[in-house]
């Protein structure tokens, strides 16, 4: 992959995408105090930037690959791409998602690749899909469209960079992308680095899914033992050659996470502290978002701009925040896909409000007596604080005992004076604390 590669896709793969635009936001310019621009990758035909490598893949394979049709996993996006250009190309392909892929991502799929694709759900990531397909593809000899760690792919993603550059007029002094199997930062990588020492390079990952910081670490591709799916498009347990191979000869930095230590207790590169930095010029650094953050940009974004940006494309304005950025410096963060279901948005906004202090869960025990849940409303919720769920947790006793509660405040400060008000009634009240069994269980 380079350069040129990036440029004879853009060329390959110019009748087939769209040219999304670069848009300036006043509203993060004014928060960070330096002029961000957001390339809206979430406008594609199929709402994501997975287009361009599918398609520039599949419009290099020999006539001979495309009469045995293709085959591809993902955890949506990608499978949209390759489905689009199935039926524009008059492809068969087969397409594997993992179980925990959103209905309206399968359904999109669906209607990109209609009679020219089948569409099979297998295992809960998709590293489990991944393996289904390649078994598939040993069986077929079909062609297999990688979702991230094929230069092709990459390259495909890397014509991201040569428009930004078209339209911004120069090379960004910042660059944010998200990043799953890495693909999208080492092609966008390339190409900036190809033409300026200068730019900063930030690649964000998932909280929950660390896999690309925990290569750097490693000094090579470790499958983590668990991830968190919650971010389907960045969910990606092990990280792809080339993502790792890209950031490690930029000498990419990473921030420090829990599982890094379990990894190796010599990193191969620096690890950051997990707190706000500032990016010298000519720096690449791969850090991570908590996923409620990344909810509360999703939100944001939603009501400020009125993108529709699904969890992974919300990553590089969620870190934002994390960012001492130069005021004159022009950033551009990479808006890389808007395929979210409605159905979602109940999580996602429960997710925001845990993250911002304002949702609290509590085991209530409740005085055997008479009027004990009127007392709790009157004498330890707060005048702008609700009540958002009550559940008894002993069904057979609905009028007195424990009880779940939910409990969001009216101020982000209001944690301390609701424990006071708890401390000082006659309740036994336990406070349940994000990330542990039983809030998980509970909620």
């Amino acid at each position: 992959m380079s350069v040129d590669a990036i440029e004879a896709a853009s060329i390959r793969i110019a009748d087939a995408v769209a040219r999304t635009p670069l848009e300036p936001c006043p509203r993060l310019s004014a928060d960070a105090g330096a002029e961000i621009y957001l390339k809206r990758e979430d406008l594609q035909a199929v709402r994501s930037y997975k287009l361009r490598g599918a398609y520039n893949v599949m419009a290099q394979l020999s006539a001979d690959e495309l009469s045995r049709g293709v085959v591809a996993a993902s955890a949506g996006n990608h499978a949209q791409g390759v489905a689009f250009a199935c039926r524009s190309m008059g492809v068969p392909g087969r397409i594997y998602v993992p179980t925990t892929t959103p209905k309206q991502k399968r359904d999109r799929i669906r209607w990109h690749g209609g009679d020219f694709v089948e569409l099979r759900a297998v295992g809960e990531t998709y590293d489990a899909a991944a393996a289904a397909a390649q078994d598939d593809v040993m069986r077929t000899g079909s062609a297999w469209i990688h979702a991230f760690d094929d230069p092709r792919t990459a390259a495909g993603q890397g014509t991201i960079a040569h428009e930004i550059v078209e339209q911004l007029g120069r090379v960004p002094d910042v660059v944010i992308a998200p990043v799953g199997g890495g693909g999208c930062l080492a092609g966008m990588a390339t190409y900036f680095r190809g033409l300026s020492d200068d730019v900063t390079i930030v690649g964000v990952e998932p909280t929950g899914a660390v896999s690309l910081s925990a290569a750097l670490v490693n000094g090579g591709p470790v499958t983590l033992a668990e991830i968190d799916p919650f971010v389907d498009g960045a969910a990606v347990k092990r990280i792809g050659a080339i993502g790792h191979r890209v950031l490690s000869e930029l000498g990419a930095t990473v921030t420090d996470h829990p599982v890094l230590a379990q990894i190796t207790a010599t990193p191969a590169v620096r690890v950051m502290p997990d707190e706000r930095f500032a990016p010298a010029p000519g720096t690449a650094h791969v850090t991570h978002v908590d996923e409620g953050a990344i909810c509360s940009a999703m939100l944001e974004l939603y009501q400020n701009e009125g993108i529709i940006a699904e969890p992974a494309g919300a990553l590089a304005v969620a870190i934002l925040d994390k960012l001492q950025l130069p005021a004159d410096a022009a950033v551009v963060c990479l808006v890389s896909g808007g395929n979210n279901d409605v159905s979602r948005y109940g999580e996602i906004i429960e997710r925001s409000l845990v993250h911002r202090g304002l949702k609290h869960y509590f085991l209530v025990d409740f005085p055997q007596e008479p009027g004990a849940l009127r007392r709790f409303l009157d004498e330890v919720l707060g005048p702008d604080d609700d009540v958002t769920m009550f559940e008894y947790v002993k069904r057979n006793n609905r009028e007195t005992g424990a009880a779940l509660v939910g409990i969001e405040l009216g101020h982000r400060d209001g944690l301390g004076g609701l424990m006071d008000r708890m401390d000082r009634s006659r309740l036994h009240c336990e406070r349940l604390e994000p990330g542990s069994p039983a809030y998980a269980y509970l909620t």
